[in-house]
């Protein structure tokens, strides 16, 4: 897609600041961070939302939402148990879809967002 911010983002028309790549996905920092780990996973195949997806993209999906932990743990949110056996850290994934489920790009992409509880607001 010639207009899709994220495919000129794959194409490296416009810079970004790269987590992970490989030959299917591109991970990057978001560019208005809800939280202190907050970055990107999309597919490099242009896929406008998620409702879009059918069985043929069943691999990409599943390979998209394994991902989502390892860079989660390399970013600095992953999960970890204490001595005791309670679990500290973790992280929130989203995937926004159409007007109304708050879609700003119509290019799959998943949100990871971490830190300690940014969702909950400040304490």
């Amino acid at each position: 897609m010639s207009n899709c911010i994220f495919c000129k983002i794959v194409a490296k028309q416009i810079p970004s600041s790269v987590v992970y790549e490989d030959d299917e996905f591109l991970a990057f920092k978001d560019i208005h961070p809800a939280a202190p780990v907050h970055f990107l996973i999309i597919p490099k195949q242009h896929v406008e939302t998620l409702s879009d997806t059918s069985t043929e993209h069943m691999s990409m999906l599943g390979k998209m939402l394994a991902l989502a932990p390892r860079l989660a743990k390399e970013q600095g949110c992953g999960l970890s148990r204490d001595a005791d056996g309670q679990v500290s850290g973790g992280y929130k994934t989203l995937i926004n879809t159409g007007p109304d489920g708050g879609q700003e790009v119509y290019h799959l992409h998943m949100h990871v967002i971490g830190g300690p509880q940014p969702w909950r607001g400040q304490r």
